[in-house]
């Protein structure tokens, strides 16, 4: 077993939250390629479904990286 493989290895865990995110942001660009011109009510609450899943699983990884001490204050500008 490698260092990168261990049982409750905080990278790990950060890995997997990272591509839970990328899934969801994923399923979330190709619901927008098939957007009809003219959304309906079930567009808006797909829409909404699929936005709540990115931005829960982009907390998630968020908070597996501040785990590992990469913690960023800003990355705006000025």
């Amino acid at each position: 077993m490698t260092d990168t493989d261990r049982p409750g290895d905080d990278r790990e865990t950060a890995r997997r939250a990272a591509a839970a995110h990328t899934v969801a942001a994923r399923d979330l660009e190709s619901f927008l390629r098939t957007l009809p011109t003219t959304p309906g009510p079930e567009h808006v609450a797909e829409y909404a479904t699929l936005l709540s899943r990115e931005e829960r699983a982009r907390a998630d990884r968020q908070a597996a990286v501040d785990a590992l001490g990469l913690t960023v204050g800003s990355i705006e500008p000025g």
